[in-house]
């Protein structure tokens, strides 16, 4: 069993949890997560099986988008609604001066990493160091926010926020940085991941879906994880070298689309893998295998 599934991962339960749930359904297959979601969010979760999962880093670097819900007047120490509350603020805030403090946020920005996150500092994860209490200097990354919007009020204090942003992005400390801003602190409430890797949430499937249908119905084919990229058609030939190992001469290989970066392979129309252009060499280069293709013939690229 290989392929894709969006899965609409549920609130309660880990990113790690949620693959170990479908791993479950497939037989204990080897099945791999992108973008990883902490336990209150909810939303879109590509889980690669089987072979799938040499595909993951083609997912990993793509925007997302989410739907949040943020609280101001209140400061936990997890950035969130499920954290020790650390201070509270009577600061009125107008749905004005709370719009005018968005346009700060927008576009490139810096932002620290929170302690309680799987960021690496010196080899230790910060959540570990969290949980001791401990909290240590970390390094501010640039993320960029594309956009960020307010679609609905959820009380006086209360607001729902649509934000599309680039990998790396911390949403629970960019509703924190908006807190600090506005001088009255605030907290996520809630968080729905609406867009990951090119899909939305609704070509997602819940696991109780899962459970009752049986994964096979919605088991996509691995290629459509990486859609994205151009593909390339070899013959038999060819696919007998590359998947060996060999590069393929580019003006032998017909791609269609950009002729730069990676490609998608395919041999008799089965998805093979994919393959990495290089273009100073006239190369096509195997980057990851789906399936081995080793019959008699060895073309020469």
């Amino acid at each position: 069993m290989h392929g894709l599934i969006l899965l609409d991962k549920p609130a309660g339960i880990t990113s790690f949890g949620a693959v170990a749930e479908i791993r479950k359904l497939t037989g204990k297959i080897k099945a791999g997560h992108t973008g990883t979601l902490d336990p209150m969010a909810t939303g879109v979760l590509p889980v690669l099986i089987g072979r799938a999962t040499a595909l993951s880093s083609f997912l990993t670097d793509e925007d997302k988008r989410y739907t949040a819900g943020i609280r101001l007047g209140i400061s936990t120490d997890t950035q969130d609604i499920t954290g020790k509350v650390i201070s509270e603020s009577d600061l009125n805030i107008s749905p004005q001066q709370f719009e005018k403090a968005l346009e700060n946020f927008r576009g490139e920005i810096l932002q620290t990493p929170p302690m309680y996150s799987a960021v690496k500092v010196e080899g230790v994860r910060l959540y570990k160091l969290a949980r001791k209490g401990l909290e240590i200097e970390r390094p501010a990354r640039k993320v960029t926010i594309y956009s960020l919007d307010i679609i609905g009020r959820q009380g006086e204090k209360e607001y729902l926020l649509d934000i599309h942003c680039s990998k790396g992005t911390y949403i629970r400390t960019l509703i924190n940085d908006i807190g600090e801003y506005l001088g009255c602190g605030a907290v996520l409430t809630t968080l729905r991941r609406t867009m990951s890797a090119g899909f939305n949430i609704s070509d997602c499937v819940s696991l109780e879906n899962i459970r009752q249908n049986g994964i096979e119905k919605y088991l996509l084919p691995s290629d459509k994880a990486v859609l994205k990229y151009p593909r390339a058609d070899i013959t038999l030939p060819q696919a007998v070298r590359f998947t060996n190992g060999g590069a393929l001469f580019l003006n032998r290989v017909n791609i269609k689309g950009e002729n730069e970066g990676f490609a998608r392979v395919y041999c008799a129309g089965s998805f093979v893998g994919m393959g990495q252009i290089d273009t100073e060499n006239g190369l096509l280069k195997i980057k990851c295998l789906i399936q081995k293709i080793d019959r008699p013939g060895i073309g020469k690229g």
